[in-house]
């Protein structure tokens, strides 16, 4: 209901921009998704249009995407094989001694793990911590990776901070102990949060004191 000394036309511009501003809610997010989803539908489908084409003269639209989710879930039979899962492995070893191929192969590997939340024992994301990132000041999520040590044996941890809202890109920072702060944060939580670039976050956060070097002094 619109307020008495309020015009007509104040209420009714008023009343127009909420509804717009709420149909955007609703349809940019949802145009995003579809638009995602479409381009991997694309691009995957597009891999295995040369050999269709090749096999009946034509493309068809689909046949592509559609072999290759039945190849993936092949693969994936034969991984959680124990002799497939060797053969796998021993593949892998084989193919990480190239150099180039090891860093891409590796780096992929773990983040896909880590936004799936497989292997998070011994790999991938296994906790989340805030950091100040990328100035002084100012705190962002990231990711324990590793932990590592010098050569004097002070511990060392490999962190991914991820870039909002598409966590598959980001930057690898090898920090001390000191310069994490610890949080209760699950890891599928925080990546929501980086997804949604904040709007989907936990009411409360449990954190775990503060980096040493920002310590109140006594």
């Amino acid at each position: 209901m619109k307020k008495e000394d309020e015009s007509t036309g104040h209420w009714l511009i008023r009343a127009l921009k909420r509804h717009f501003l709420a149909g955007i809610l609703v349809v940019v997010p949802l145009g995003a998704a579809v638009a995602v989803l479409a381009w991997l539908f694309t691009s995957i489908d597009n891999i295995l249009q040369p050999m269709i084409e090749g096999i009946f003269n034509r493309e068809i639209t689909g046949l592509g995407f559609g072999v290759a989710i039945v190849l993936i879930y092949l693969i994936g039979i034969v991984a959680e094989n124990i002799i497939g899962g060797r053969l796998i492995r021993f593949g892998e070893s084989l193919l990480t001694r190239v150099p180039l191929f090891r860093q891409i192969y590796t780096g992929a590997k773990q983040v896909i793990e880590g936004l799936s939340g497989i292997g998070l024992n011994k790999a991938a994301f296994r906790e989340v911590v805030f950091v100040e990132f990328p100035r002084e000041g100012m705190q962002t999520i990231a990711f324990i990776t590793n932990e590592i040590a010098d050569k004097s044996g002070k511990k060392l941890f490999t962190i991914y901070v991820p870039t909002a809202p598409l966590p598959t890109s980001g930057y690898l920072e090898i920090v001390t102990e000191d310069k994490l702060i610890r949080t209760d944060i699950p890891v599928d939580e925080a990546m929501k949060m980086v997804i949604s670039s904040g709007m989907v976050s936990p009411a409360e956060i449990d954190i775990e004191g503060t980096p040493k070097s920002k310590a109140p002094k006594p």
